[in-house]
């Protein structure tokens, strides 16, 4: 979290450094910082007490020797509406210190706009520079063994270096051997399971006499459904667990059993994600049904290896929208594992109706009401199971295939590690972060970083004089009575006081009311300076066009115009 700090004290004081004053330092360091929030959970977020901080940055002890602690603590300052002015906050300071922002999925960028529109008060939430890179996950890593094999019988080889051709190759693989292959890798896991459950029952001190049943326990012909993961409180670990004699009914069907293999960990200070381990326990250490449902303790990369392989389905059940992405369906759904997911994190967009399923859709009820939600979504989990997910998997033609299910298969192979691969992901991050970034860097760096000064020379600039800009007077044509395809005069005269046109962005914004001081269909229009700069005053104008007809409401916003790394969009006034 400190490390935009200590790149600005290398480039300040540091004795191989260049000794650049702070304001060149931070102009630089933002300009070369991409900064990824990793998750929409409060408690994820590490928010200190100013004071600790204090101590650490203050007298002798500033990280960057000089600068008044003040401004080194502002940098993580919660001062804006809804924020406690007595915290640090990590995630405010790495926004501060970044260039660019990216949440880790559509949904997640969609979600952290909202959390953090308070940095950005001048902007509304869908113009919050906040945008969205997918996380991805590395093939070679997690795709089992048997599955690059049967591939290769069949001519499908990826090529290293491009692999968006060699999912939708899994159509040259006969349904049998793709069912023989599932089977074979169910096989592997019910193996491994065992063995893991004799372990850990009799390190919760079973005699060994009393261990004879985990040899039989699971059965590799049966539908298999993974659950792993952390276990904090909004991943749901026990949800299924609400209606426990409708899960029974699933676990012992004589005809159409499911088994589930749950494995877990929770973090050492989270009671409440150890009391829903506990509870998941109990209810797999029931004698009638233990031989179906089993909890392994300690998820580890070892555990997973043959799990994501060995499951049919991948099942994934967190509060929306506290999943900020989440990789485990992924890895999954590269083994040939179908997904039954809420529509959280990736999901939300890697589902498309074919390739798995969705429980339920958007959240209904807010935290207030959690309890509500919960039963919704267990409800729509055993529906999915009970109507959709078994059905398909047990209905079998004259030569013992379930073709239904492996058509779902097939598509999820072609649809999803294609779009959720780490090569899609670093590709994003080095086309629109990474290099970008290091060209701007390289830019503000030149003979002897004199871009970089003298953008922090004008920053400083537009800092001081900014408070002295006012708007005089503002004139639109009435919207009632428009129609689509009529021009709308725009003319709003300013006082510059000592600033130039060019250093304001003045910019009309146009579209549906959307309740108090919000428009929906935003559309922006930047007018332009018209005339000359007489006792400070100046015009701007524009003529935009309307493409549709309604009812309006518009604003008018005159922001300091951001040539470097960001650090001005609290420089706005509004008409």
């Amino acid at each position: 979290g400190f490390l935009g700090l200590e790149r600005i004290r290398e480039l300040t004081v540091a004795k191989e450094g260049p000794g650049l004053d702070f304001d060149t330092a931070l102009e630089l360091s933002r300009a070369g910082t991409v900064f990824t929030t990793h998750t929409p959970v409060p408690a994820g977020i590490d928010r200190f007490p100013r004071e600790l901080i204090s101590q650490y940055f203050g007298g002798g002890s500033s990280p960057v020797p000089g600068v008044p602690a003040d401004r080194v603590l502002a940098l993580g300052a919660e001062d804006y509406a809804g924020g406690d002015p007595a915290v640090f906050n990590m995630a405010v300071m790495g926004f501060r210190l970044a260039q660019r922002a990216n949440g880790v999925s559509e949904l997640h960028g969609h979600v952290s706009r909202g959390m953090f529109n308070g940095l950005w008060p001048a902007f509304d939430e869908a113009e919050v520079p906040i945008g969205s890179i997918t996380n991805g996950v590395h093939g070679p890593s997690w795709v089992a063994r048997e599955v690059f094999e049967l591939a290769a019988k069949h001519g499908v080889v990826p090529d290293t270096e491009d692999v968006s051709d060699y999912w939708s190759l899994v159509e040259a693989i006969p349904a049998k051997e793709l069912w023989d292959l599932k089977h074979t890798l169910r096989e592997h896991l019910v193996k491994d399971a065992r063995s893991r459950l004799a372990k850990s029952t009799a390190k919760r001190g079973y005699a060994a006499a009393e261990l004879a049943w985990t040899e039989t326990a699971l059965d590799p012909d049966v539908l298999t459904i993974g659950f792993a993961r952390r276990v904090p409180s909004y991943k749901r670990l026990t949800l299924m667990l609400r209606d426990p004699e409708r899960l029974r009914k699933l676990l012992l069907h004589p005809e159409r059993p499911i088994q589930l293999i749950i494995a877990g960990k929770s973090h050492p200070a989270d009671d409440g994600g150890k009391k829903l381990i506990q509870e998941m326990v109990k209810f797999a250490d029931d004698p009638d049904v233990r031989h179906r449902i089993v909890f392994l303790p300690n998820y580890d990369i070892a555990m997973a290896q043959p799990l994501y392989p060995g499951c049919d389905v991948w099942l994934n059940n967190p509060l929306r929208p506290y999943e900020a992405c989440g990789t485990s369906g992924m890895k999954a759904a590269l083994n040939g594992g179908l997904n039954l997911s809420i529509l959280d994190g990736w999901w939300a967009e890697g589902h498309d109706g074919a390739n798995g399923w969705a429980i339920g859709g958007a959240r209904l009820y807010g935290p207030e009401d959690q309890p509500l939600q919960d039963e919704l979504d267990c409800a729509e989990l055993f529906r999915l199971l009970e109507e959709d997910v078994v059905p398909e998997f047990y209905a079998r033609d004259a030569a013992d295939l379930p073709q239904a299910w492996l058509r779902r298969v097939r598509h999820s192979l072609a649809s999803i590690p294609p779009r959720f691969s780490a090569e899609r992901m670093v590709g994003e991050y080095a086309e629109r972060a990474y290099l970008p970034l290091a060209r701007e860097q390289r830019r503000l760096s030149e003979a002897d970083f004199a871009a970089a000064a003298e953008q922090a020379r004008r920053d400083a600039r537009l800092r001081d004089a900014f408070g002295r800009v006012a708007i005089r007077g503002l004139r639109i044509a009435e919207l009632d009575g428009l129609h689509a395809g009529d021009a709308i005069p725009v003319r709003a005269t300013l006082q510059l006081g000592e600033l130039a046109p060019e250093d304001l962005v003045v910019e009309l914004l146009l579209g549906r009311p959307d309740g108090p001081q919000r428009l929906a269909e935003q559309r922006r229009v930047e007018l332009q300076p018209v005339g000359p700069v007489l006792g400070g005053e100046c015009s701007f104008e524009a003529r935009p066009v309307l493409d549709q007809v309604g009812r309006f409401a518009y604003g008018l916003r005159v922001r300091a115009r951001d040539l470097g790394s960001g650090g001005l969009d609290d420089l706005t006034i509004w008409a």
